[in-house]
């Protein structure tokens, strides 16, 4: 398991950055049907409550840092007369102020244990935002924007590391059946294995059971259940497939 990024800490903070005005845009151009609308392959989400959840976030993780622990509630700060675009845009600046006045090596509290410092925020934030970015994008029936290859093999990388092996194992949740299945995509492969006794993407010298390969957006937006698997390519047990997926939404809602 990786312990952060391997991007650069600066590009990081320009991808957290670059991404929240994106999706203040986004929900600055939408009208009201628009604001409504539900985010595709998140049941019963709006954009508009996806907006206000990420402002809402960004205003949490800045709590969180100048109080150098998890804040004992989750804070819904008022939006004190702003509107939703305003909202996103005031608590990404206030949050990206905080991560760019500290080293991303300097210790911090997170909820990894694997990272404690600010690099982790910076790379938690960038991929909360691209994702929520790719909401509302879709819930606007917009073609969400693509991002550099490396930008996302890094979040494909988070999301495994962080959700599928950390979260599932703090939930003790863990795989009915032993599957392997390789993650293929941008000339990278990780081999996420699931089972009675948790999850991992350690090697393992074994043929995996299925392989779910494709573009690293495309990938990246799968396994965060954004688009449906018409848009990659699977093959093998759809057994071990289905098992996955399954996991993935429990460790990620």
């Amino acid at each position: 398991m990786t312990g952060g990024s391997h991007l650069d800490q600066g590009e990081l903070l320009h991808v957290f950055g670059a991404q929240a005005e994106l999706l203040a845009s986004t929900v600055e151009s939408a009208d009201q049907v628009a604001l409504e609308s539900f985010v595709p392959g998140c049941p019963g989400l709006t954009m508009e409550e996806t907006a206000r959840h990420v402002g809402s976030s960004y205003r949490m993780v800045w709590h969180w840092l100048r109080e150098g622990r998890r804040p004992n509630e989750w804070r819904r700060d008022p939006m004190g007369g702003q509107t939703l675009p305003e909202y996103v845009r005031a608590g990404s600046a206030t949050l990206l102020a905080e991560l760019a006045g500290h080293d991303a090596a300097e210790p911090c509290s997170t909820w990894w244990p694997a990272n404690q410092t600010y690099g982790f925020w910076r790379r938690r934030m960038a991929h909360e935002t691209i994702v929520h970015r790719a909401d509302v994008q879709g819930a606007a029936h917009l073609q969400p924007d693509p991002m550099a290859d490396d930008v996302v093999l890094d979040g494909i990388d988070e999301v495994l590391t962080l959700w599928f092996v950390y979260r599932l194992s703090v939930l003790g949740v863990v795989g009915t059946r032993r599957h392997l299945v390789s993650v293929r995509t941008g000339g990278q492969e990780w081999l996420a294995y699931a089972g009675p006794l948790g999850t991992s993407i350690d090697p393992v010298d074994s043929e995996p059971d299925a392989v779910v390969s494709g573009s690293p957006m495309s990938v990246y937006l799968w396994l965060w259940g954004r688009v449906p698997d018409r848009l990659i390519e699977i093959d093998g047990n759809q057994d071990a497939i289905a098992q996955l997926w399954a996991l993935l939404r429990l460790a990620t809602r």
